[in-house]
């Protein structure tokens, strides 16, 4: 089992940063790939990042490209998104989540454990 605790969430204007972390506990964190989803209200869930447990691959939806950047520091068992020049389309609940698979990351399918989620709001 893996548990998955995000952080960082909250309300900034547009154009501005956050830094989401996840923490996680458990079975070896470095043995997961992580990625990060979020889902808006009304929405399905839609995948923004992922890396594998190496750091060495990372993934990004087309339209985070440029702005969002994932990592992980597997010392302290934590992943983290740093996201600039936030829009209010990035609105959205964003979860963090783990799988013990290589491929298909960026599929919600593909996931094994997931946190609850932090809320992040852009103001226009």
């Amino acid at each position: 089992q893996v548990q998955l605790v995000e952080s960082g969430g909250g309300l900034v204007q547009a154009g501005g940063s956050l830094r989401l972390s996840c923490a996680a506990s458990g079975r070896t964190f470095s043995s997961y790939a992580m990625g990060w989803f979020r889902q808006a209200p009304g929405k399905e869930r839609e995948f923004v990042a992922a890396i594998t447990w190496s750091a060495g691959s990372t993934y990004y939806t087309d339209s985070v490209k440029g702005r969002f950047t994932i990592s992980r520091d597997n010392a302290k068992n934590t992943m983290y998104l740093q996201m600039h020049s936030l829009k209010p389309e990035d609105t959205a609940v964003y979860l963090c989540a783990a799988t013990g698979r290589v491929f298909g990351v960026w599929l919600s399918s593909s996931y094994d454990y997931w946190g609850q989620g932090t809320q992040v709001t852009v103001s226009s």
